[in-house]
Order: C-alpha cells, then structure tokens, then sequence
C-alpha cells in the first residue's frame, strides 16, 4: 500500500477527549479551497501514556478506539505476520477475515463495529468490516486494491484505492455507494484517514514537490492543515465529533512528532523517550493518551 506520509512507526498514540467545535458537516461534490486559521506557533502540553503490547508479538500497532476505550490495532507475530486485535475491558483478542495473509484493524466505532484491511492469498489488497461477528469485504469498483482508513458511528467508512493507471485516491462509503475524494491540487494521491458523525472528512495528499500535507473537507469545502514549521510531512490522521484533529509532522531533523489540533492551535505529542510518535485516534469522553 502506498499511504502517503506513512513511516516506520515506533510507537502510535491513540489519543481521546478534550472539547471543541470546528466546521459543519461536510458533503462530497464541492471542491472549493480554504486555509486554516495558522496559529503563531505550536503551543506545549503534558499528557500521561500507557503502553500497549499484544502479548508475545514482536512488535504492536494502537489504530482505534472509540468512546467505551475498546482499542483495535494490529500486531507482529512471531514469524512476521500481521494479524488484527481488540484490545477491550483488559483483553484482547486477536482476528482475521477469512483467507487473508495480512490484515490490520484501524477503527472501531461505538457500536463496536471493526473496519481496515487486508491482504488475500494473491496479496491483493481489500478493505473489511467486521460486524456482529460477521466479515464484509470492501473493494472501490475498479480498483486494483482497497484500504480502509476510518469509519464514524453511522456506518460511513472512509480510506482510499489505486486506479488502474496506478493512482491513489481517497473514497467515501455511505448507505453501500463509493465516492472519490480527491483534494483539488492533489500531485500524488490523496487519502481519506477519518470521518466524524458530523460527516467531515480528514485526509492528506501529496503535492508536486513531494510534501504531504493534511486536509479536512467540510461543508462542501477543502481546508488544508500544516503543522508550523514541519518539514515535509503533516499527516492528520483522526477526527472527532468534537472536530478535535491528531496526527503526526516530521521536523528539519528527521523526527516525527505527534500532534493535537484543537480550534486552530496545535500541540506536540511526543510519547516519553521515542524518537517517533504517531498520534493517530482521538475519541470524545476520556482523558488518556495511550501509546503502544
């Protein structure tokens, strides 16, 4: 999968609750361009992290939680494969859809509905969700391969495909009808990475010089979103019905941070001793940030 802004992630930090409004629900078709209000600088904050490891896995991945703090991810394995996991009530559990050789599992909603994607036999790419126990494929008509990003409490599922010609898009899946995405000064793809219940859709893309830049598309309009002073990389990865925006930036150095976007002001997120933190799902009722 080519996921725009995606590095070797050390440590993900799931991030929940804090209050904001921003935009109005936001609807497909429209392509008009807006800026964000740009802050005068970032500002500090402190937040408190708890590990998370899938037990004997070689590494692990936190992609999702929703407001009950049920968390899902995906984690290595012993031999190197990646399966999915819901970390809930202290326990995880660990699952993929039938067939797969690679799955991961990236968003859970509050009823407990799980969404993300896989890889086949053919390592053929799909999107999934899993429902009352129960697998759907998801595959964007004429694509070449399918992942899942995020999906809200109403059932809208957002991520994105390649073309035919080898073009990555971004895609919206509302009451079983797909629709592209596509940031209007897109150079090399854009992808769709969250939708809150209010129906605005997170994203980034890439522009002509190689950079990634974030975006938020709401009310019909295209706002993007850089965090100050990044080098090449704003990456927002999670929306909430609150509008509270994380993600991750890179710096002149080479270090990724994560960050916390709320009413035009961001802050960093750097889990305590990591040279890479990837803030990548806030929720709307508590007040942790767990990392793993």
């Amino acid at each position: 999968m080519n996921t725009l802004g995606c590095n070797s992630h050390v440590a993900f930090v799931v991030l929940v609750a804090i209050l904001i409004v921003l935009a109005v629900v936001g609807s497909i078709p429209a392509a008009s361009l807006a800026q964000l209000p740009t802050p005068a600088s970032a500002v500090s904050a402190s937040f408190s992290f708890t590990t998370i490891d899938f037990p004997g896995a070689t590494r692990t991945r936190a992609r999702g939680i929703n407001d009950h703090g049920s968390i899902v991810g995906f984690y290595f394995d012993s031999a190197g494969v990646i399966h999915a996991y819901l970390l809930s009530q202290g326990r995880f559990t660990s699952f993929d859809p039938p067939g797969s050789i690679m799955t991961r599992a990236v968003a859970i909603n509050n009823s407990g509905a799980i969404s993300g994607f896989f890889l086949d036999s053919s390592s053929q790419e799909h999107g999934f969700l899993l429902e009352n126990g129960v697998f759907t494929t998801l595959d964007f008509p004429g694509a070449t391969g399918t992942f899942v990003q995020g999906m809200n409490d109403l059932g809208q599922i957002v991520g994105g495909y390649n073309d035919s010609a080898g073009n990555q898009h971004g895609f919206l899946l509302s009451a079983g009808n797909f629709t592209t995405v596509d940031f209007p000064t897109a150079v090399t793809g854009t992808i769709a990475t969250s939708i809150n219940d209010r129906g605005q859709i997170l994203g980034e893309y890439g522009d002509a010089s190689g950079n990634t830049h974030g975006f938020l598309l709401s009310g019909g309009s295209f706002s993007k979103i850089d965090f100050p002073g990044a080098f090449s990389t704003t990456a927002p990865f999670s929306i909430n019905s609150n509008g509270e925006v994380v993600g991750f930036y890179d710096d002149s150095n080479g270090f990724t941070h994560g960050f916390l976007l709320i009413a035009g002001n961001f802050s960093t997120l750097d889990f305590p001793n990591s040279f890479s933190t990837f803030a990548v799902g806030p929720s709307s009722s508590r007040h942790s940030r767990e990392a793993g």
